[in-house]
């Protein structure tokens, strides 16, 4: 499908980085709410979310968690909403799925395999932390499997598929392309797939120019015409690895989840910052970016309105 709207999704939290990491990073649901509004208003035609403890900022991942933030986003804003099933990588896949699975949102995101997850090259970069948790979880992650078996795959998919939930699906390596091109061909999955290849985490393929190439050619040969790709990197190459894809008509995600910063040695105040920055990138080549309509149109969503929130 040849269309020069680009979808950027922005991802608001995460649980990856910890608030002693950024005085910007978004804890409270009202902060969440306001993050993602501005990114909405900036551009971006999906918010991927996740939740925070609102006292030290921990990651929590119940439908109570979610439920304050969405109804603000949903009052205030058209933008299309997908829930993260990736949650945190400690969490055993039956908690990941409940609040998607409570909220029906049109989006989802599903980690399509297994893989070491490490978070601990932050212990270099940061030295000094607010809460415990937060060196704890970092140093852990020598030892991480972030466990997304053959089994935790389906039993999300058949959790969810009744929902009419579509999903971001998150491919960190090519076997996890692999993987999705098995449920495909089971019939679990329905095109367009949704396909967002990740770049540049320890323990998945790395942000190389040809690394990104070699991801959209092994999703080409996969799936052909029945996927829509997007791309997301990890810390500096956030940006590098957005404008190589939207050049070659793929969608982007940005967002602190992602990378904490606007330039080097620049920490991004909001969210916003960095949709801004990504939709300049979009519109010097020519590109327009995607309402959030638009996005429902390209990637085949069920509607804002069939939600359960």
């Amino acid at each position: 499908m040849a269309t020069n709207k680009v979808i950027i999704s922005c991802a608001i939290t995460g649980s990856i980085h910890t608030p002693s990491m950024s005085p910007y990073l978004p804890v409270t649901a009202a902060e969440i709410a306001d993050s993602a509004l501005g990114a909405a208003e900036a551009g971006a035609a999906i918010v991927h979310l996740h939740a925070r403890d609102p006292v030290d900022g921990h990651p929590v991942h119940t439908p109570e968690n979610f439920t304050p933030f969405l109804q603000v986003i949903k009052q205030r804003s058209d933008v299309v909403v997908n829930i993260t099933t990736g949650a945190s990588p400690y969490m055993p896949v039956e908690y990941r799925v409940k609040p998607a699975e409570t909220l029906q949102p049109e989006v989802a995101s599903l980690n399509m395999g297994s893989m070491n997850f490490g978070l601990f090259p932050m212990l270099k970069r940061f030295k000094e932390f607010k809460h415990a948790w937060e060196p704890e979880m970092l140093e852990a992650s020598h030892d991480l499997v972030f466990r997304n078996s053959f089994k935790d795959i389906r039993y999300a998919l058949d959790t969810l598929n009744k929902t009419g939930t579509r999903y971001e699906f998150e491919c960190y390596d090519t076997a996890h392309l692999h993987n999705l091109y098995y449920f495909w061909q089971e019939g679990l999955v329905e095109g367009p797939l949704f396909i967002q290849t990740c770049f540049g985490l320890l323990g998945g393929i790395g942000s190389h120019p040809d690394e990104v190439m070699h991801m959209k050619r092994t999703a080409d040969r996969l799936f052909g015409d029945n996927y829509r790709w997007s791309v997301l990197a990890a810390g500096a190459a956030q940006m590098k690895v957005a404008a190589m894809a939207a050049s070659m008509g793929g969608h982007v995600r940005v967002g602190l989840e992602d990378s904490l910063w606007l330039g080097k040695g620049e920490l991004a105040q909001t969210n916003a910052a960095q949709v801004t920055r990504v939709r300049q990138i979009i519109e010097g080549l020519g590109l327009s970016v995607a309402t959030p309509d638009e996005a429902r149109d390209i990637l085949s969503l069920k509607g804002g309105d069939k939600v359960a929130f």
